[in-house]
């Protein structure tokens, strides 16, 4: 991402209030500022001063760094080149080396990590949303709510929010992505059921 890139305060800013639950109209009387401004500056189209981002920080009980953190950059389209490095080296409990590679950068809705390697299989996962795991080389092993799921190339399996689940790399130099909905954004029940 270009350091030159502005971000995108008012996505933050919505997410912090709706995650409290607070309506427009509280976040105004706690911050001395007008329900209109606050709905343009969620909807991005006004910018606040940092004296204003700063009084809408406190009525949100965070700061305005903050905020600023959690803000979504300013553009739509963001490329990951297969050459970047990955974000983290991990080791299992036996020692076997694999490497993590988040391929979405910034605070989205959407996360998306490429393992390559072995996986610590010790470790149980349950994510509050929904996951997509595919295996794009190799072969694993899954454990999802006590079955076990065997899943070779070009194989997915998709996890409910709440599953516990576990894996394994069953071949070397297997690679597989883990897509997930942000635990930020809350699952919806589909009401249809």
């Amino acid at each position: 991402m270009d350091e030159k890139e502005t971000l995108r305060v008012g996505a933050a800013v919505r997410r912090r209030r709706r995650s409290l639950e607070l309506t427009l109209a509280v976040v105004a009387e706690r911050s001395g500022l007008s329900v209109p401004f606050l709905s343009q500056v969620e909807n991005e189209r006004a910018r606040p001063s940092r004296a204003s981002l700063e009084k809408v920080a406190d009525a949100l009980g965070t700061t305005a760094v903050e905020l600023l953190a959690a803000a979504d950059p300013a553009c739509t389209v963001d490329v990951v080149r297969a050459d970047t490095p990955p974000g983290q080296d991990l080791r299992s409990p036996g020692g076997e080396r694999s490497r993590a590679r988040s391929l979405v950068r910034g605070h989205h809705q959407l996360h998306a990590t490429e393992f390559t390697g072995d996986h610590d299989t010790a470790r149980e996962f349950q994510h509050r949303n929904d996951e997509l795991l595919y295996v794009a080389d190799g072969a694993v092993e899954i454990e999802a709510e006590g079955r076990a799921h065997r899943l070779g190339r070009g194989d997915t399996l998709y996890l409910t929010g709440g599953v516990r689940h576990r894996w394994r790399a069953t071949e070397p130099d297997t690679r597989v992505l883990v897509v997930a909905v942000a635990e930020h954004i809350d699952a919806v029940q589909d009401r249809r059921r």
